[in-house]
């Protein structure tokens, strides 16, 4: 199996303070985009961490082949 760039980013907002949140454009090496689709995720610092692994195993379960 080749080897995969992850991209992600983290940042913790006091609750209620984001407005918006739109996708990321990644321009690649060929000289086209893509779009990373942010994700909201709201509540305790326990209740955050389990939705992000849970998120982070579903993502992974999309692509079984690696």
């Amino acid at each position: 199996m080749a080897n995969l760039t992850l991209i992600y980013g983290l940042r913790l907002l006091p609750e209620g303070e984001v407005a918006q949140v739109q996708d990321a454009t990644l321009k690649l090496a060929n000289g086209h985009e893509a779009h990373v689709t942010m994700h909201v995720l709201e509540g305790s610092r326990e209740e955050i961490e389990g939705q992000l692994r849970m998120s982070i195993d579903a993502f992974f379960d999309f692509y079984p082949e690696i």
